[in-house]
């Protein structure tokens, strides 16, 4: 195999490494919101924040690894391993953790529930 097409597959692993790692980052918006419930007006800033950074960590990708050109396939990479990360992962394990925190909070103010009426 060629030295370019192994450069561009190596660019392609990169580029779906990159938004399966933009994915975990968002989730972790996800975890805070769910722990800590915020206003809309928070939600939005978080947002536009995080969407500013997935910006810059995808021009940083194309500048380090493909001197600045735009490529096609790096930017439909990128949204594959957001999405295959969204739907193979991040839906189970919110999930997961949704039902987690509700039984904990359950469990504390059964306890402290207990406490005051003993």
């Amino acid at each position: 195999m060629s030295v370019h097409i192994v450069y561009e597959v190596k660019l392609l692993l990169y580029s779906f490494l990159t938004g399966v790692g933009l994915m975990m980052t968002y989730d972790l918006l996800r975890i805070s919101r769910i722990m800590i419930p915020h206003s809309y007006v928070v939600v939005g800033i978080e947002d536009m924040i995080y969407w500013i950074y997935a910006a810059l960590v995808t021009f940083s990708l194309l500048y380090e690894q493909n001197d600045g050109g735009l490529r096609g396939y790096v930017i439909t990479g990128i949204f594959l391993g957001m999405f295959l990360y969204d739907r193979l992962v991040s839906r189970f394990f919110l999930k997961f953790l949704k039902n987690f925190w509700k039984y904990l909070k359950i469990r504390v103010h059964k306890c402290t529930y207990l406490k005051k009426h003993q």
